[in-house]
């Protein structure tokens, strides 16, 4: 029971260290690095409280050395799935019961561990298994998902503290119990934050979790794993399971306990498990949850009046940090005619600048995609583009497997701007640009927003600032995050809650309160201190 009103510590987005020659930092990552990189990983599945092993394992490869080994990962069967179910809901009663404060205690002291001793073990993971340079993996892997954990508890506190009214004849109060059942989290490969962040989040509000990370991101969901019972997590609260991910989908989902799942992922496979859901309907107790974000097609319009520079800057930023593996990523452009040539000018400066190889050097602004399936796609989108009339690739094109799955950034110019690869999410290191007439602003905003079936993120860079405020309500739908003379990445937890609409997701917006209030079931009591004894009102008299 509680014994107070608690304030939390208020939430600080965690201080991003520059790794600059001769810090400390530097040369920490660099040892843990070294010392990762040499050794060689066992990963186990998580649940309850067993480090499982089924002997069925697959090898952790880096993306940047793909022949080299850096682990394995152990597989889970059928039984596993069902393991973790019943593990987590084992678990669930006295983890509900559990005071928040106490919950939020375990997650802060998560947050401390991975800004403190954890950092660079958690930064040197993800630059071996997902190809990030220090200062990709340093902003996610340590600073956005202690940011999560953080502002989640504030956020927590928040929602708890908002309460309906009352007056000398009742008092109403509202209580979020979290929802029955358990919750399944799916992460991506490309951000340690998300990993960490979709199964914590729901379990923070006392629900329990069956999670799934990407295969190609084990080896620093292992980092976290270790963080979460360093942290106090109970046994069974969030169980970790790796597989086949239609097996262990359609295993979870068959389930009458379902309550949720919380994802992140590709469009056609959320679409895939929605349609699951609703056909399994009738077998569950509870409505699920459906909480989404999926694919973009993000884009930069640059009007007349736009510095060129600050065009260049947001396009070589926006689409190729992280190879453009975010889901946010600039991967179309529109630019008005008087200014291309300069700015086209200045980008292919910028892209030629760009060092490539891998994240242990520091000199390399450009690692590996993720695997060969990314690596073909992409390579396979260049050549279209070579022999295309109506594409002309401007700088890079270029690509390379023989050692990692190394695409050199490129930049397509197109005359149609329905031109497949202004449509179609590549998730890679390729941004077409289409260049309109300077008198064609409006209808180009059109051409914008009815481009593509996704709405995740977006920018206008204009000094006019009519231009920028018909952007904003032309554009209004195509991107639930918006960015005026930015590029269109780099959302901060606390400041840029984050997610889309349309075929990007069901914009509950990770890092804010309208995220966690989809993990609780609100519960009003109405307590009345003298009730009625006649049934009589004095209209009867």
């Amino acid at each position: 029971m509680g014994k107070g009103f608690f304030q939390v510590p208020p939430a600080v987005n965690e201080p991003i260290k520059s790794y600059a020659p001769g810090t400390p930092e530097r040369e920490e990552v660099l040892q843990t690095y070294k010392s990762m990189y040499e050794s060689h990983l066992e990963v186990p599945l998580y649940i309850g409280s067993k480090e499982v092993k089924s002997g069925n394992t697959k090898p952790i490869n880096p993306p940047h050395d793909h022949q080299h080994e850096v682990g394995v990962y152990h597989n889970a069967e059928k039984k596993h799935v069902e393991l973790a179910i019943e593990e987590a809901l084992k678990a669930k009663q006295a983890w509900a019961d559990l005071p928040w404060e106490q919950r939020a205690a375990v997650f802060l002291k998560a947050a401390d561990l991975i800004s403190g001793p954890y950092r660079q073990k958690l930064n040197a993971a993800t630059m071996i298994g997902q190809g990030k340079n220090i200062f990709q993996a340093e902003i996610d892997s340590a600073c956005e998902i202690a940011d999560f954990l953080r502002f989640n508890v504030e956020y927590m506190s928040q929602i708890f503290e908002e309460q309906p009214e009352s007056d000398s004849e009742a008092w109403n109060r509202v209580e979020h119990r979290p929802l029955e059942g358990f919750v399944y989290a799916i992460t991506p490969f490309n951000f340690t934050a998300i990993a960490g962040n979709l199964p914590t989040s729901a379990a923070l509000m006392g629900n329990v979790t069956v999670w799934k990370p990407s295969d190609s991101q084990i080896f620093s969901a292992n980092v976290l794993m270790e963080v979460f019972q360093e942290a106090g997590i109970p046994d069974g609260v969030v169980n970790m399971i790796i597989g086949d991910p239609e097996m262990i989908t359609n295993t979870i989902l068959a389930h009458e306990e379902f309550s949720g799942i919380h994802f992140t992922g590709s469009t056609n496979v959320f679409k895939g498990i929605w349609s699951k859901i609703g056909q399994n309907i009738h077998n569950y107790k509870y409505y699920p949850r459906i909480v989404g974000e999926t694919g973009g097609k993000d884009f930069i319009v640059a009007h007349k009046s736009a510095h060129p520079k600050v065009v260049s800057t947001a396009l070589a930023r926006g689409a190729f940090e992280f190879q453009g593996q975010k889901c946010s990523a600039a991967s179309r452009a529109y630019i008005s005619k008087s200014i291309w040539p300069e700015v086209k000018k200045l980008l292919i400066e910028d892209v030629e600048s760009f060092k490539i190889g891998p994240p242990d050097d520091m000199k390399n602004f450009i690692n590996a995609v993720i695997h060969e399936g990314s690596f073909d796609k992409l390579a396979k989108y260049i050549d279209q583009a070579k022999q295309s009339d109506e594409a002309e690739i401007i700088v890079g094109g270029s690509y390379d497997k023989s050692k990692g799955w190394f695409v050199n950034p490129t930049v397509i110019e197109t005359t149609n701007p329905k031109y497949e690869t202004m449509e179609t999410e590549l998730f890679g290191p390729v941004l077409t640009v289409y260049v309109y007439d300077d008198d064609k602003y409006e209808e180009t905003l059109d051409l914008v927003d009815g481009t593509s079936i996704y709405a995740l993120t977006g920018s206008i860079i204009s000094t006019d600032r009519y231009a920028a405020a018909l952007a904003t309500k032309k554009l209004e739908n195509c991107a639930g995050n918006f960015y005026i003379n930015d590029k269109c990445t780099g959302a901060v937890v606390g400041r840029q809650p984050f997610g889309g609409a349309r075929s990007s997701g069901t914009n509950d917006k990770a890092g804010s309160k309208l995220n966690l209030l989809r993990w609780t079931s609100p519960r009003l009591i109405k307590e009345t201190f003298v009730p009625a004894t006649d049934y009589r009102y004095p209209f009867m008299g």
